[in-house]
């Protein structure tokens, strides 16, 4: 018979968060602004993917772009500002 297994973690699947550029049009995705780009990095300094970040393809692309501008300019760090002690 088809039954899940005793001890097999279950899937959760939560609500769909929707892409907050394309809600709210007046939010621009921008190398400069690095409060916004900020959310779409990671603590050690990986940039979220969009199943979790909730953005939609065309504007994961632009955030990616905006992060690596960014970082090649110095306006974000490559990595995280802990040090290693």
């Amino acid at each position: 018979m088809a039954f899940a297994k005793k001890g097999a973690p279950r899937r959760r699947f939560g609500r769909r968060k929707g892409c907050r550029f394309c809600a709210d049009s007046s939010l621009k995705i921008d190398y400069k602004e690095v409060r916004t780009l900020r959310y779409f990095i990671s603590e050690r300094g990986k940039i979220v993917p969009r199943r979790i970040s909730g953005n939609c393809a065309t504007h994961q692309r632009k955030v990616t772009e905006a992060i690596k501008r960014a970082r090649n300019i110095a306006l974000l760090s490559f990595t995280s500002n802990r040090t290693v002690d």
